[in-house]
């Protein structure tokens, strides 16, 4: 018999929260998409931006990259200067699944996001329903990102859980890989339909029916 699941952990971009580069340079390089992809893969490129997400600062994240990219400056610059208007919407259908399960007395709920400590606080502003969970790592603030054991097993241990009865969910395979690899159950995040569909599989209430 399977163990019942009491703790659902959420990353937060791409399952409850759209954010996107895409959203300044689309504009900036005046809709080449080609052009901007290029940029986005050789200049900003997303392992550049997933360092911050594990706590290197931003400041010297920027200037360290237009020594290396000069001729790049005043749009590497654009990253961080803009990053709040790549900070998109809330994916409502998920964030009501979110509060069925924090409304629920049989589940705890927590959030586990890869993200910059310094952007952070602009993330809390603008989403308060972020305030529902129990309790919620970030990335940038530890100093440690998904999909590495380190993190998940800090989760564990700074919220007493029980990895055989918590289950987490993300838009990353990798990051599924990595809670596996600890013991979490996972769920990789593709849609919100789907997501309510294999979170009855296991067992756990939902009341939005029309999910």
């Amino acid at each position: 018999m399977s163990t019942k699941i009491t703790t659902i952990i959420f990353d937060l971009g791409g399952v409850l929260i759209d954010w996107s580069p895409e959203y300044v340079y689309l504009k900036e390089f005046r809709g080449d998409r080609k052009k901007m992809d290029w940029f986005l893969k050789h200049i900003c490129a997303w392992d550049w931006n997933v360092n911050q997400d594990a706590g290197y600062p931003i400041e010297k994240a920027t200037q360290e990259r237009i020594a290396l990219f000069p001729e790049y400056e005043d749009l590497i610059k654009m990253y961080y200067n803009r990053w709040e208007e790549m900070l998109g919407f809330a994916h409502n259908d998920t964030v009501a699944i979110l509060k069925d399960l924090v409304d629920n007395p049989n589940y705890r709920v927590f959030a586990l996001t890869n993200w910059s400590g310094e952007t952070w606080p602009k993330a809390i502003l603008k989403f308060p329903w972020l305030q529902w969970f129990e309790g919620i790592l970030v990335s940038g603030t530890e100093g440690m990102r998904k999909p590495f054991a380190e993190i998940y097993e800090l989760m564990l241990d700074r919220y007493a859980i029980a990895a055989e009865e918590a289950l987490f969910i993300d838009d990353s395979k990798a990051n599924i890989d990595g809670c596996q690899a600890v013991g979490i159950k996972g769920i990789h995040y593709t849609d919100t339909k789907t997501l309510a569909v294999r979170l009855r599989a296991l067992g756990i209430t939902l009341d939005q029916d029309k999910l």
